[in-house]
């Protein structure tokens, strides 16, 4: 899905098939990147809403500051709505394009730092990497600070 969807937009993408891998630290050590240019996913919600946070995998999300972010108390969803929300996907390897699935999405300015990114297509055995760039202009994210220490 993430792949017709970048085709149809016209952006220089790569596939890259993997073995299993299922924390973001273990897909980027896979996949011989560098974590901070790893953007994984995190799933939260204020009981209404469903949001998408996009940091580098390094990083844990601040539920505090994303919060303030978005301008209410948010939540890690449940595996269980993940799973409703983020049709055809598996749970944990939701791409960083939140608007393909009605959800605002949210990436913490660090992940700027990087030319390139690589993350998730859905499936823990697939990543895409493309230009960081191209990603900004194709989702229009609300940009902000809510990454904060290290994810062990």
């Amino acid at each position: 899905m993430i792949e017709d969807y970048l085709r149809e937009n016209g952006v220089e993408f790569e596939e890259i098939p993997h073995q299993r891998a299922y924390t973001a630290q273990g897909t980027a050590a896979v996949e011989h990147v560098t974590g901070y240019s790893f953007a994984k996913t995190v799933v939260v919600t204020d009981g209404e809403e469903y949001y998408l946070l996009v940091l580098p995998a390094p990083y844990r999300a601040d539920l505090e500051k994303a919060g303030e972010l978005i301008g209410a108390e948010v939540e890690l969803a449940s595996e269980e709505e993940i799973g409703d929300v983020f049709t055809g996907c598996e749970v944990g390897a939701e791409p960083p394009f939140g608007s393909l699935y009605h959800v605002k999405t949210y990436v913490d300015e660090t992940l700027g730092e990087q030319r390139e990114i690589v993350f998730r297509a859905g499936s823990h055995d697939a990543t895409i990497k493309m230009n960081y760039e191209d990603y900004i202009d194709l989702e229009e994210p609300d940009t902000g600070a809510f990454a904060t220490g290290i994810d062990a």
